[in-house]
């Protein structure tokens, strides 16, 4: 029901997830990023608790394919469950449970993990891939939902999709980036590209405005 890219940039060593699925709000149940840690996904039937949990070990300092196999053979029901994880330094790792619905997989690539479950083909997590590694120059949340859009137009979930949301964390313990459409009847991954088209010229002085006020020339 859910296919997600995870990344990193290797030129600034941020960290982000882009995700779309049929559910609402997807973004609160499934991207997990924590500031010069790295990014997790959590999907299908999902239990969030996994994303927290791979973290932690990932901040540590545990490879992230060692964090999720240590934490999917401690988590109950991890038949049902998908997860794609991604550190500051480009290692990745990921879990496809058995019991994941319909067609489901996961991929690595350069700097980046692409998953999905109940996918219209088995096209979708390449098609992501392909598109987050032909330009590393992009700002990364602008890679990461470049990434996504491919994954909606190589056919996405097999059904209709409703939410959708995009985050990247850079040095700052909050994500500078943290956008969500929690629910459209149609096109959620357009209404994201709408708002980090909105957002995006904005970005700098929200983090000028945290970390130094009087630097700010307009409020």
């Amino acid at each position: 029901m859910t296919f997600s890219i995870v990344g990193r940039c290797a030129r600034t060593g941020m960290v982000g997830m882009a995700v779309s699925t049929s559910s609402i709000a997807v973004t609160g149940r499934c991207a997990w990023v924590r500031a010069q840690v790295g990014a997790v996904a959590t999907q299908n039937l999902t239990d969030p608790v996994l994303g927290i949990q791979i973290l932690d070990l990932m901040e540590e300092g545990v490879p992230p394919d060692v964090a999720v196999k240590e934490v999917a053979a401690g988590a109950r029901n991890i038949a049902y469950r998908q997860l794609a994880a991604i550190d500051r330094q480009g290692r990745s790792g990921h879990f496809t449970g058995a019991k994941a619905l319909g067609t489901a997989l996961a991929a690595a690539g350069q700097d980046c993990v692409a998953a999905g479950n109940a996918l219209a083909n088995a096209d979708v997590p390449g098609a992501m891939i392909k598109l987050f590694e032909s330009d590393s120059e992009l700002y990364l949340a602008e890679r990461l939902l470049r990434a996504l859009e491919a994954g909606m137009v190589a056919g996405g979930e097999a059904g209709p999709v409703h939410s959708a949301g995009l985050i990247v964390a850079a040095d700052q313990l909050w994500p500078v980036v943290n956008l969500r459409v929690d629910w459209a009847e149609e096109a959620p991954i357009n209404e994201l590209r709408t708002l980090w088209e909105r957002y995006e010229p904005q970005m700098q002085d929200f983090i000028a405005r945290a970390l130094d006020p009087s630097s700010v020339r307009r409020f």
